[in-house]
């Protein structure tokens, strides 16, 4: 989107140089079709990513075969740690914009700092992101196991399968569990969220703290509350739909969310004057 667009500077940049784009609400729609572009000129090096999550999804529901109440706190987990996953589609689509080939060396330079045939040392910039994703992975554990404390604790009977899920929490004549739980789910993916529309993206574009990184990514919420309230229920409903087609789905959904995730960040951010990360 064209810089001209109207701005609001963060106040949290110590540099003061990080620029909040006001965006309408409908762009995210663009952001979900410019990905869809870079997911054909990667190809099948995208579509791995989805068929790793899809992998672990599948072991995620056989663990989970007998024990419904830890499927439904894992998914939402699963929205929490998305971003981190999706870290090397974001330097996919970097590149692409940066005319680079893509291909299984940029993925390997993301995760492993692969280069020259050999792992190298890992810098700053790596050691933050890893940093975010340990912050992650922590709420999302402690999401799954207070949402599987509160269903098991308040279940009138054991919650065994999707059905008895429905039955017994989502169409219960009495009580207050299903509301209780979705209260509490809100409670912890609405912040998560906010801390890491853009955060990850910016991590690896920009040289910035985790501090000023989080900041930016709730300064965007402030500026654009309606658009990313929309992008948040899309990112919600393909998930959804990913795992209700028996996680094919997110064989593609996967690199989709993350592509656009992308995007999202180079239309909200106007990052021009800080330094840039070394490329990858």
């Amino acid at each position: 989107m064209s810089n001209s667009l109207p701005s609001a500077r963060n106040p949290a940049s110590s540099s003061a140089s990080i620029i909040v784009r006001t965006i309408g609400t409908a762009q995210p729609i663009s952001w979900l079709l410019r990905a869809w572009h870079d997911l054909m000129r990667c190809g099948w090096i995208s579509v791995l990513h989805g068929v790793a999550i899809a992998l672990i999804g599948a072991l995620m529901l056989w663990l989970a075969h007998d024990r419904f109440w830890f499927m439904a706190g894992a998914f939402s987990g699963f929205l929490l740690v998305g971003p981190v996953l999706a870290t090397s589609l974001y330097a996919l689509s970097r590149g692409l914009e940066r005319g680079d080939k893509p291909g299984l060396a940029k993925v390997l330079e993301t995760w492993l700092n692969w280069k020259h045939g050999r792992v190298q040392a890992w810098g700053e910039a790596q050691w933050r992101l890893v940093q975010f994703g340990v912050l992650l992975a922590l709420a999302g554990t402690a999401w799954v196991l207070v949402s599987a404390g509160l269903i098991t604790w308040l279940a009138p009977v054991p919650i065994t399968s999707p059905l008895v899920f429905i039955e017994q929490v989502v169409l219960a004549r009495e009580g207050w569990l299903f509301e209780i739980w979705l209260a509490l789910g809100g409670a912890l993916v609405a912040p998560i969220f906010a801390s890491t529309v853009i955060t990850i993206p910016l991590l690896l574009d920009r040289q910035v703290s985790i501090g000023q990184a989080i900041a930016a990514s709730w300064q965007v919420i402030f500026v654009n509350p309606v658009p990313m309230a929309f992008w948040g229920a899309l990112i919600m409903l393909l998930t959804l739909l990913g795992f209700a087609t028996a996680l094919i789905g997110l064989v593609l959904l996967v690199p989709l969310l993350g592509h656009a995730s992308w995007h999202a960040y180079r239309d909200l951010l106007d990052v021009s004057a800080l330094p840039e990360q070394e490329q990858r």
